[in-house]
This record gives C-alpha cells, structure tokens and sequence, in this order.
C-alpha cells in the first residue's frame, strides 16, 4: 500500500490554528478567575501555534501514562507499609504475654506506625514532585507554551489546567 502524501495549505493550518486558538479560549473562561489571569490570549495563541504538531498530544499522553502507573506504584507501596503494620499488630496480638504490656506495646507499635507512615508519604510527596519537575523539564523542552520549572502551587495548577486543555483537544476531531 502506497504511503499517502497530505498537501497542507497555509489556509489549512490557519484554520487548525483559529480552530485549537478558539477551543482554547473557551476552556480558558471556564477557569476560575484567578487562572483566568494567569493564561493570556498570547500563552493561548502559541499553544494553539505548539498543537498544529501532534508531538505534542503524544508528549501529553505519553507522560499521564508514565503519571498513572507511577502514581499506582507509590500507592502500592503505602499499602505495603500499611500491611506490614497490621502483621506486627497480628503478631504482638498472638504473644503470650499478660494484657497490660500487650496494650502499653501495642500504644508504642501504633506510634511508631504512625511515624513510619509519615516518612512514608514524605518521601512518596517528594517522589510525586520530582516527577512534577521531570514533566515540566519535559514540557519546556519541547517549546509547550506556560511550561517551566516551578514549585508554585498556583503556577502548577496553570499547567495542569494546560495539561487538560491538550488532552482535550487530543479527543476532539479537529478540521
């Protein structure tokens, strides 16, 4: 089977670009306001310019994949540690030993479980965030519009709400 040639005419891809540009700004004023601020019709334009490419729908894609089986692993893991804390329960519950020192061991085994499930979700928050910074690495790289290296929440939730705009626009027939 032949490969098929497309011809794209500059008025095809200035169509694609009013196309995406208008979606954009449609979803954009469903933000709330204090987004609304943070996503000019500039960053919109060259995001709708950044998408005549479909690399970087796959990027997108590509990486919430990578985000949900990362995420998946690290909730496995705090299961792990969850199910080992109730096998030494299990097993301080099965001692011979008289009631007052089960109860004052199992108040010290709880606090312990305690912190050990803090450190936990530390270091699991940290790994989240470091993948947080590869994606942003990832995105700037690439030339996605609104993409850089930050640790501002507010700056974060603007690109996850560009991250949702893409992914939308990846499931819409475009013309």
């Amino acid at each position: 089977m032949a490969d098929r040639v497309y011809n794209v005419t500059p008025e095809d891809l200035q169509k694609k670009v009013y196309f995406l540009l208008e979606q954009l700004q449609l979803m954009a004023r469903e933000l709330p306001p204090k987004y609304q601020q943070r996503v000019p019709c500039e960053l919109l334009s060259g995001l709708a310019n950044c998408l005549l490419n479909d690399t970087v729908f796959e990027i997108v894609k590509g990486l919430m994949e990578i985000q949900h089986v990362t995420e998946k692993h690290l909730f496995q893991q705090r299961l792990q540690i969850i199910n080992k804390h109730k096998m030494e329960v299990q097993d301080l519950l099965q001692l011979g030993i008289d009631e007052e020192t089960r109860l004052t061991r199992r108040a010290l085994l709880q606090l312990k479980h305690k912190e050990e499930l803090k450190q936990t979700d530390m270091k699991l928050v940290l790994q989240l965030d470091q993948k947080v910074s590869e994606q942003q690495v990832l995105l700037e790289k690439a030339g996605v519009p609104g993409f850089f290296v930050t640790n501002n929440p507010i700056e974060i939730k603007v690109q996850m709400h560009l991250l949702d705009f893409i992914l939308r626009l990846s499931k819409m027939n475009k013309p």
